[in-house]
């Protein structure tokens, strides 16, 4: 006999705790937490350790050939993960490789966890890579050492993903900054600098806090800044608008902020992320920490030109810096201007259905004898959890 499981749905296992996904957390929810793991770290120090992550994470990934989408989200998992767990208790390669093992689940981009070790090797260690290169095979590693490093790595990525409640939903702002700069008549130049931005977007927390529609909007207001600020107007072509007249649109309340679901404040907070971003790289070009900024480069182009062609062969595994066209005392004053304008910020409520709780002893994370129920959604947008 079929059992009717519509009327007579089979019984939950007793859960000890209920842990609930929460797609996107408030600007002081990140602050709070992320002072929380930060340890005695200071935030310089933390932003360092989060850039050289996010180089690493960008070098292994286009070492293996993965899209764009693939490095976006394990470099946010990756932001995610030391929201909940300290720094100090884990080294950034483990819980970078995790997160690119992760990522290419979501996406359906998977390789083995000896494919990603063996392309991290190359990164760390370039004299080795080339070695292996000039010999026609792949980096001699010992056998041991590679076994305890997958170890580590499958490890770590079942504490990620029950730090996303095993919801591998993911959307990016991509897509929504083609879509979005059509709708606001956008030159193929305009559009491509927003694109760009969107990619540096994922070295900061805003995509914690925002979803990718606003996080596109955000890039589109600060790429029509920059190729609008101290400089004189373009003419306007048939069907387009100039970078002044989006930024002009944007920077103030209209009715683009209910035809996107999208308040001012927000795309002001995104751009000031990124910017802060583009100063520190226009400040110290030289630093392994610096943005890598170009389109998505074709899967094969690092086999044919080697790994080492993009490291800065330091062994840190941080793609070579790109040139960006813009000073950092252009930038600096630009960033005055923009906080000379700027809204005050929005006040939001957290969907959390209580406080988090930062312990990490405490933590279903940390202890195996409880039983943990993961749902897919905030508490308010569940039904019954009990």
């Amino acid at each position: 006999m079929n059992a009717n499981y519509y009327n007579n749905p089979p019984q939950l296992i007793p859960a000890n705790h209920l842990k609930f996904h929460l797609p996107y957390f408030t600007p002081k929810e990140v602050e709070k937490l992320s002072d929380k793991q930060r340890g005695k770290l200071s935030i310089t120090q933390e932003e360092k350790a989060r850039q050289q992550a996010c180089g690493f994470i960008e070098a292994v990934g286009l070492g293996i050939g993965f899209p764009r989408k693939t490095i976006a989200t394990a470099q946010n998992l990756y932001h995610r993960f030391h929201l909940f767990f300290p720094r100090k208790d884990f080294g950034y390669h483990d819980v970078c490789l995790a997160a690119i093992f992760v990522s290419s689940k979501m996406h359906d981009t998977l390789k083995k966890p000896r494919d990603i070790l063996m392309v991290a090797y190359a990164v760390r260690f370039p004299e080795l890579a080339a070695k292996a290169k000039s010999m026609g095979g792949e980096i001699d590693m010992d056998p041991a050492t590679v076994e305890q490093d997958r170890q580590r790595l499958l490890a770590v990525e079942r504490l990620m993903l029950e730090s996303i409640c095993f919801n591998f939903t993911v959307r990016l702002p991509f897509p929504y900054v083609i879509k979005i700069s059509r709708a606001f008549g956008a030159s193929k130049k305009l559009s491509k600098l927003a694109y760009r931005l969107a990619i540096d977007s994922f070295r900061t927390l805003v995509n914690l806090s925002y979803p990718p529609h606003v996080v596109a909007l955000g890039c589109l207001y600060l790429a029509a800044l920059l190729q609008s600020f101290e400089r004189g107007t373009s003419p306007e072509r048939p069907g387009q608008h100039t970078s002044h007249q989006i930024a002009a649109t944007l920077s103030k309340s209209g009715e683009w902020g209910q035809q996107f679901q999208t308040h001012i404040a927000d795309i002001e907070e995104i751009a000031h992320a990124i910017i802060d971003l583009l100063i520190s790289y226009a400040q110290n070009p030289a630093a392994n920490t610096s943005p890598h900024t170009p389109s998505s480069p074709h899967p094969h182009q690092l086999s044919r030109g080697g790994l080492g062609q993009h490291q800065h062969g330091h062994g840190h595994g941080t793609p070579a810096p790109v040139y960006v066209p813009y000073k950092a005392d252009q930038l600096i004053r630009l960033k005055i201007v923009m906080r000379e304008t700027e809204h005050p910020p929005r006040q939001r409520e957290s969907v959390a259905a209580e406080e988090p709780s930062y312990d990490a002893t405490s933590s279903p994370f940390y202890r195996d004898e409880k039983t943990v129920r993961y749902m897919f959604a905030p508490a308010a947008l569940v039904d019954d959890p009990s």
